[in-house]
Parts: C-alpha cells; structure tokens; sequence
C-alpha cells in the first residue's frame, strides 16, 4: 500500500504518519519526489483502513499495491532512482559505460585495457576475478590477486571498479571495489543476496539465463529488504532454442523494467550475443531503447584471452561502439554520458 501526500505536508506530520504506521506492524518507505512525497506501508496492510488513511488531511490518495515487490517498485519511488558510484553515477539521464576483460589476467593487461577504455569513453572499469565457469577445468580467476589488480588499476585511472562476488565470505576482500556484481548464476542465491542487503555498497544484478523481471525483481527486493537500496539491474541475455548467439538478448526487458521499477537498467550485449561483431549493433539498440548504461567486455588480445575471448572487443573496436552510441543518445537528446 502507499500513500501520496499533499504537497506542502511538513516533516513532522510526515514523522507522525510514519510513527503511526509503524505501530500497525508495518514498516515504512519514503520516497521524496520533486511534488509529492509517497509513504510506503511494507507488510500487511490487510487490516488497515484505507478509507481512513485517504481521510487524512495530508493525504492525497492511497493505493493498494498487488505485486509482491515493493521497494523495487516504481509505485513506491516514482521517480528514477540514481545510483551514485565513485565519481560518477548510473540512472535518470546519465548513461553510464562499464568496459574491461572478461578475466583479469595479468598487470600489464588488465592496465593496458583500463587506459584504453578510460580514452574511449567509459565511465567504469569492469574485470572478473572470481570467474563461474561452466567447467571446473576452465580458468576460475586470480581471485584475491585479481581485485588487487582492479584496484591498482583504479587507482592509475580513476575509473570506479566494477567485479563479480561468488561467496558472501569473499566481502572483506571487496572493501574498496565501487560496484558488486552478482552474476546470472547467483540471481537466486538468496543468503547472498541478504548479505548483500546489509552492505551500502551499489550492487549490479545480473538477471538469470532462465529467469523473468518478476524473479529479477524480487531478487533486487532480497538486497532492498536489507537496507541496501543501490541496486542496478542488468540484462544479459536468456537461453532460448536459438544455437547462433550464446544467448537471446531481451531488449523489451528494458523498458518493462523501466515501467515496473525505478532502478537503473543496464544492458551487457557480450554475454548476450557470445559474439564480438554482434555486440555493436546490440549496444546501439540498448540505447535507443532506453537503456541506462552498457557492460562491455574488452581485452588487448582476443584469441588469447582466457576467458570469453568470442565476445570481446578490442579497444578499437570498443571505441567505435561508443562513438555510435554518443550518436545514439544525442539523437534521443537529454542524456548525459
């Protein structure tokens, strides 16, 4: 249930209000919007009396909410959420560009691709140090060595660090890593995801290889539920029938989440196509449909990569795809990157 309040309604009424539902049980969510202030009641709100709340002088209007997110859901935040990270930020119009290797090897490649990427117009540097793989014989990342690296990098170039966490016990060792991401595999993990929750570092959730927005969402809900409230969404591609790309890429995903949710949503067209020369003509679309930002892997040398070389760029190649995508959004107009 939410509540819309009456513009020019005081912090102390809105503190009243809040006290009064929090001894109904329930707890409460404060959205500010730029005309209205949205109070939303987390719980069961079966027996509250919503006649008697719209009776209210503050209040406008409520409204019962039927979908089992709440946080996550744009009826309680109306407006976009922004997610701040480092010096730069993911949502509204600000279009953010994560770019780096799949894996990171080594120092002097994970430094070579971070200054490529830096000139080449992303906004963050992304680099995989623990690594799911298919196959327990497959590289698996250096792993603590590895987010030392990214850090190293950082600090080189001044691009916030984006990497993936497997095992709640791994936190410690990201201390200083700006973006957490939680990996298609571990969409569900749900202790992770409550562990995630007590943390108020931003989360990247990538959505699962078979899962929908609503899963999707209800897993952003486990983080949110926890106090952590900086999440961003990501799709990557579901598994379909289909056997010429590594997955199907959803772009309706995009502007489905954008109507159900007010979190950012960003699109990785790596993972989703498996296929490097499909990811320009993927990441162009991603923009144009309203996409708040791309994940894109790049490496210096992509028949030697470790890991997922099919589907990264080089650093050539990757800065063509961003100077198509600055025209893509100049086109849209009012959005920043």
């Amino acid at each position: 249930m939410i509540a819309v309040l009456k513009s020019g309604t005081t912090e102390t009424q809105i503190e009243n209000l809040s006290s009064w539902i929090r001894l109904q049980g329930l707890e409460v969510h404060l959205s500010r919007g730029s005309l209205h202030t949205v109070v939303g009641l987390v719980g069961d709100t079966s027996k509250i009396d919503a006649e008697l709340l719209e009776s209210l002088d503050i209040v406008e209007s409520v409204k019962r909410i039927s979908e089992p997110f709440k946080s996550a859901n744009r009826k309680f935040h109306p407006d976009d959420s922004i997610i701040s990270v480092g010096n730069t930020s993911v949502g509204g119009n600000i279009f953010a560009v994560m770019a780096g290797p799949c894996s990171v090897e080594s120092e002097e490649q994970v430094m070579s691709i971070a200054h490529a990427v830096k000139a080449a117009g992303a906004t963050m540097l992304r680099g995989g140090a623990f690594k799911p793989r298919t196959s327990p014989y497959d590289f698996q990342g250096l792993k603590a060595d590895g987010i030392e690296l990214l850090i190293e990098a950082k600090k080189e170039t001044g691009l916030p660090i984006v990497t993936e966490i497997m095992n709640a016990n791994h936190l410690p060792l990201f201390e200083e890593v700006d973006v957490i991401q939680v990996g298609a595999r571990n969409m569900q993990n749900f202790e992770l995801l409550k562990e995630l929750g007590r943390t108020d570092k931003p989360i990247l959730l990538k959505r699962g290889l078979a899962n929908t927005l609503k899963e999707l969402l209800m897993s952003a809900e486990y983080i949110m539920a926890g106090g952590n409230e900086n999440v961003i969404l990501c799709e990557r591609g579901v598994r379909t029938f289909e056997t010429y790309t590594r997955n199907t890429l959803d772009l309706s995903a995009v502007p489905l989440l954008h109507e159900l949710s007010h979190l950012p949503v960003i699109v990785d067209p790596s993972h989703a196509t498996g296929v490097a020369r499909l990811v320009k003509p993927m990441a162009l679309a991603a923009a144009a449909c309203g996409a708040n930002g791309l994940m894109i892997e790049v490496h210096n040398d992509p028949a030697h990569a470790l890991c997922d070389g099919a589907q990264s760029l080089t650093p050539d190649a990757f800065a063509d795809v961003t100077a198509a995508v600055r025209q893509v959004l100049s086109a849209l107009g009012g959005i920043k990157q």
